[in-house]
């Protein structure tokens, strides 16, 4: 007798071959060969090192498919809060006159970064001055929740100092943006709310990962493996590094792998 329960079930196939799919055009991009700065507030140096270098991640640790359907999403809705913007009124621009993203390159284009818009005009209310630096980013229930409770700063910590380098560096091509607060978007994933939030430039948090930068690279230039973020490789960050079995594997101060 024939078993067709055992069959895999049409949705299974059809995902699977959409994330195998994924996964072969992700393998097909050119890797960064520089330091990003939207990562430079990650918790650990190190694996900002393992990522600076393009170290091959742990066996099972790649990006999914799944995960890189979740950053598609994050893309289409981060193009719809363009058009949202748009139509409330802000002149929102996304992409030079000459093609591609505003951005910046220092230190002979080792660390680079890459903005999502700059708010020409709009509203004047709330604190509102421009040009300003525009940020966006999607995020589950939980995550959006607990941005809208604390506030970007004290809820999301890395995308605080991605918008404070993003603001000091850009100002030699944009003058005037870190003089403004840049808006912050958050949008809930789940429900569609939309959080804006204004953020001041924080001068010293952007000199910190200034100064982080230099710090990553020259030791990665060394040799040199940075400490780690924990002492155990069982601390949340370390559960979730995509390189935690290499990092646990060597010495803490040995060389860099």
């Amino acid at each position: 007798m024939l078993d067709f329960n055992a069959r895999p079930k049409i949705q299974d196939q059809i995902t699977n071959l959409i994330d195998v799919a994924l996964i072969r055009e992700r393998a097909g991009q050119t890797s960064r060969d520089y330091l990003g700065a939207s990562r430079l507030g990650v918790a650990c140096e190190r694996a900002l090192q393992y990522e600076y270098k393009n170290t091959p991640v742990d066996v099972g640790r790649g990006f999914s498919g799944r995960l890189l359907r979740i950053f598609e999403v994050g893309h289409t809705l981060e193009n719809l809060a363009i058009r949202w913007l748009r139509m409330a009124g802000f002149d929102l621009y996304t992409q030079k006159a000459s093609g591609g993203q505003f951005g910046f390159s220092v230190a002979g284009g080792r660390i680079q970064g890459h903005i999502d818009g700059v708010l020409n005009s709009g509203l004047t209310e709330f604190e509102m001055r421009y040009p300003a630096l525009w940020e966006c980013k999607t995020m589950n229930d939980k995550s959006w929740r607990d941005t809208v409770k604390q506030g970007v700063t004290k809820s999301k910590p890395v995308y605080a100092a991605q918008v404070a380098v993003y603001q000091a560096y850009m100002e030699a091509s944009i003058p005037g943006i870190s003089a403004n607060p840049a808006l912050f978007t958050a949008i809930n994933k789940d429900t569609q709310k939309i959080w804006f939030e204004l953020l001041p430039f924080d001068g010293e948090l952007a000199q910190r990962m200034s100064d982080r930068a230099v710090r990553i690279i020259t030791a990665t230039d060394s040799q040199e493996l940075l400490p780690r973020h924990a002492t155990t490789p069982t601390h949340v960050e370390c559960k979730f590094c995509s390189w935690q079995d290499r990092c646990w594997a060597t010495h803490a101060n040995g060389s860099a792998a």
